[in-house]
């Protein structure tokens, strides 16, 4: 996070399309893989040199060029160039801290998203997504290898997919729904460590509960800060008037707009929850002390009289009642005795204890 901050401050005073990459250095290398298929047949390749890529500019095949690693900005700028990108597009592509968006250039659609996971240390993270649309190709980019995409590649690779005899808006399409679908993994995951901190609640509350509900709340900002304007997104690729977007595939993208709904309610939902639990925390707590003070009031109360009796009989004077009785102690024990029995009683009758 820091070296990005250092990194947008860089960016200070530039002309708008300069080319600077605004994220971590997370790929070895930038590596470009192409699939490139028809209803017969299909071609994979990973491209070593991003000039080469001219040869899928104007085919008559459906092209996926997924370019991974964006820190060899060269690269980035060769893929434009060959395709025609727009300076703006390229910018926003290296600058991996975008809000998601859809804009529209009449030969191409540019879109960012957020691929959201848990990595290893069981913390939520996004990853930018840039998506170009263009007449029968795809462009890809994003910041390192791993993505949620291997279920539409196994589905390109089958001959059976239908949708092979589709153009590219649907196989946009299809990574856009693959990246949904991302999230509700995700979703069932937070779901899961909101129920584990709730019966933490209601078992015990110390310390690590607190820190666990305000990592919930810490998560679910940041999920709603990447999943939120998706909707933006998908109902503008929905309502857009672009020719590169089929009257099917619309149909398509409204099915990905209610999943989209769908986990942002879902959100709205654990937002309420976390903000819920905070209330029971405190509440739970203040309970716990109440009870404590009621067990330490009762306690106190009783030995108020207790004390006031002790005292009276070790005041020193000479002449004092029963000071001289042999069973003046023991009648004095049996008197404690009894009035602390007699509180005891009344105190459960009332109900205090």
């Amino acid at each position: 996070m820091t070296g990005a901050v250092v990194k947008r401050s860089q960016k200070a005073g530039l002309p708008p399309g300069s080319l600077v990459y605004v994220g971590d250095k997370t790929a070895g290398r930038t590596t470009i893989d192409v699939i490139d298929y028809t209803w017969e047949r299909i071609d994979e390749v990973q491209v070593t040199d991003a000039g080469n890529l001219g040869a899928y500019r104007d085919s008559d095949t459906v092209t996926w060029i997924n370019v991974t690693g964006l820190h060899e900005v060269g690269v980035v700028e060769k893929v434009g160039e060959i395709f025609g990108l727009h300076p703006l597009v390229l910018e926003d592509i290296l600058n991996t801290e975008q809000r998601p968006k859809m804009e529209d250039y009449d030969d191409a659609i540019y879109v960012i998203m957020k691929m959201i996971g848990y990595f290893e240390n069981e913390k939520v993270a996004d990853e930018q997504i840039s998506l170009v649309l263009g007449d029968r190709y795809v462009i890809s980019f994003q910041e390192r290898p791993g993505d949620v995409f291997d279920p539409v590649r196994e589905r390109i690779r089958s001959p059976k997919w239908r949708a092979r005899r589709l153009g590219a808006d649907y196989l946009a399409y299809a990574l856009i729904d693959a990246i949904v679908d991302g999230y509700f993994l995700v979703i069932e995951t937070f779901g899961e460590k909101i129920e584990a901190v709730d019966d933490q609640i209601i078992a015990e509350t110390d310390p690590g509960t607190i820190r666990s509900i305000r990592e919930l709340r810490r998560e679910l900002i940041y999920l709603r800060k990447s999943v939120w304007p998706m909707r933006e997104v998908i109902s503008g690729l929905e309502r857009c008037d672009s020719t590169l977007i089929t009257h099917q595939t619309r149909l398509y993208l409204r099915d990905v707009y209610d999943h989209t709904v769908q986990v942002i309610d879902t959100l709205e939902t654990y937002r309420d929850m976390a903000a819920g639990m905070l209330d029971i925390y405190l509440s739970s707590t203040s309970n716990r002390m109440n009870e404590v003070m009621k067990v330490l009031t009762i306690i106190a109360t009783i030995f108020i009289p207790l004390s006031f009796i002790a005292g009276v009989f070790g005041m020193n004077f000479t002449y004092m009642p029963g000071l001289k009785l042999s069973y003046g102690y023991y009648a004095s024990l049996l008197l404690m005795t009894a009035v602390a029995l007699v509180m005891l009683v009344y105190f459960r009758q009332k109900r205090w204890m």
